[in-house]
């Protein structure tokens, strides 16, 4: 950086409930912000659908927003040396090649509409050997299941496939696809972090594998789909440029999906460092360096970030319902409609009054990955009030997370001295002193918590040599930590613990149909069985 100029860093946050645009300084500050909220589809229980071109709309708006601001403050557009993008992960999109036009609304990453295609890949010849490839277990999470549902059912897909003119892609692939103007210069990437998220890529190799395209072609060639080229998550030049709106011309340089884009926004640079993001889900990073690391105790392998060519890996534990729990007593019960209120009132009583609320909307997810389990509430008695209904529903997080971080620990076989928290739960006090006594270590809260956006733009900040090292980084964000210890006695947490896992194993198999529920059961030992012998071939 020569002199005094001001320099920035762009970065588009494109979540599940809303986008935004950030504007950072060199101190990993942000200076400008505007935020928008978009339409939640919920067509039939358990779906949930995004309008994608809405999505693009959100970001277009979202960018003369929080550049509107940047000026008025005074500050030069041209000092935005690059932009970020850091999106919501699985959420499929279709679009016919030919038009640029999304041929369906975007199947988000918690619908579970796809658990039906699911039990049919686990019955499939090979089925016990796909973890160990793309680093994911078959369930309704991946992007693939859902591409493998609308080729199933909706014709205008199937008609487009037929072409040859099928575009498939994650939300990265598509706000960069339509951000460069669609057809016209037709951008079509993605990054390794997010296209670790399909079931397509080769975890090792960061390409597809044809083994994986094999296994899932099943009714479908999916060979006949146009998939992204997967590029570093940091570049200059394969990402494009905007091509419309103040800031056209603009060049994107940085993507990572938002989770990868959390640890490095908390300098999760490291093998050994973890990060855990309390957002609409909920997602437990821990950085393995190098190597990827199979999980025996149902977590997922991810691609952490690839900045140079050298990919640095994570074991990941997702979970899929944590401030959407919040949104739900907010939106469903009619509690206070201010998320601090739900805080708020979880604190007008002692404890939990021996309520236990296992958030299952979508299921549950790591470790569990439980398709058949729903929502449930244990313990209710004339004593249960709204406030140990709201503080059960924060502690639910609390309680998976000790699960998934049990689950690193054993296939790690290193203990974590501290986890960095970020999202929008972790404003709660309660919360995370909650999880510092479940999980008995320290858990750090940074004071600027927008370190999704952050990673983001640190991405697009080394690709355009704003950042040149990690180094540079060190310092970035650390003023102003909150550290919560864990205060309550461990047999207590103990305790607290063992109810909860009582509370899962109640909660699984509400399925019409008895067949259906037995056939749940015996998948469900199936897949806990093949990841074991997954993870133990891949040590040999």
């Amino acid at each position: 950086m020569a002199g005094k100029e001001e320099v920035f860093v762009g970065s588009i946050d494109q979540g599940t409930t809303s986008s935004r645009f950030l504007i950072f300084d060199t101190a990993g500050e942000p200076v400008a912000v505007h935020q928008e909220e978009f339409t939640q589809i919920y067509p039939n229980p358990g779906w949930h659908e995004h309008d994608p071109e809405e999505i693009v709309r959100s970001v277009e708006n979202c960018i003369e927003g929080a550049l509107k601001i940047f000026e008025k403050d005074g500050h030069s557009k041209d000092s935005i040396k690059a932009i970020g993008i850091t999106n919501q992960r699985e959420t499929t999109v279709v679009w016919d090649t030919t038009t640029g036009e999304a041929l369906h609304n975007a199947i988000v990453w918690t619908d579970t509409r796809t658990a039906g295609i699911a039990r049919e890949l686990k019955a499939q010849k090979g089925s016990d050997k796909t973890m160990n490839i793309c680093g994911e277990p078959i369930s309704s999470y991946p992007s693939a299941t859902k591409l493998l549902w609308l080729l199933k059912n909706v014709e205008k897909v199937r008609k487009v496939y037929e072409a040859g003119n099928l575009a498939f892609g994650t939300i990265d692939t598509w706000l960069t696809y339509k951000l460069n103007g669609g057809p016209e210069k037709n951008i079509f990437v993605s990054d390794p972090t997010n296209a670790s998220r399909t079931m397509f890529m080769d975890i090792r190799k960061l390409q597809y594998s044809d083994e994986m395209l094999e296994f899932l072609s099943y009714e479908f060639d999916l060979k006949k789909v146009h998939m992204p080229k997967i590029v570093r998550s940091a570049d200059k030049e394969v990402y494009g440029k905007l091509s419309s709106g103040p800031l056209k011309g603009f060049p994107i340089m940085g993507c990572l999906g938002d989770q990868s884009a959390a640890l490095v926004g908390q300098k999760g640079f490291e093998a050994g460092s973890a990060k855990n993001t309390y957002g609409t889900g909920c997602f437990l990073l821990y950085n393995t360096g190098d190597k990827p690391i199979i999980s025996t105790h149902g977590l997922l392998t991810t691609v952490a970030f690839d900045f140079d060519g050298k990919p640095v890996y994570a074991l990941e534990g997702s979970i899929a319902v944590a401030g959407s729990g919040v949104k739900f007593l907010m939106n469903n019960l009619g509690f206070s409609q201010a998320s601090h209120k739900i805080t708020e009132l979880a604190e007008s009583v002692p404890d939990n009054g021996g309520l236990v609320f296992v958030t299952a909307f979508s299921g549950l997810f790591a470790p569990y990955w439980i398709d058949d389990a729903h929502g449930t509430m244990f313990g209710i008695t004339h004593h249960t009030e709204r406030g140990h209904i709201a503080r059960a529903t924060l502690e639910a997080v609390c309680f998976q997370t000790k699960a998934i971080l049990d689950a690193m620990q054993k296939d790690s076989g290193h203990e974590l001295k501290e986890l960095k928290v970020d999202g929008g739960m972790s404003n709660s006090a309660l919360c995370m002193q909650t999880q510092a006594d479940l999980v008995g270590i320290p858990i750090v809260r940074p004071k600027m918590r927008e370190t999704t956006a952050l990673g983001a733009a640190i991405a697009a900040g080394f690709a355009s040599g704003v950042w040149k090292s990690f180094d540079e980084l060190r310092e970035v964000n650390t003023v102003g930590e909150t550290v919560f210890e864990a205060k309550m006695d461990r047999k207590e947490s103990g305790r607290m613990f063992k109810r909860w896992g009582r509370a899962v194993q109640m909660s699984k198999g509400w399925l019409a149909e008895e067949e259906e529920l037995e056939g749940h059961e015996a998948e469900a030992k199936e897949i806990k069985e093949s990841m074991k012998e997954e993870g133990s071939a891949a040590t040999k």
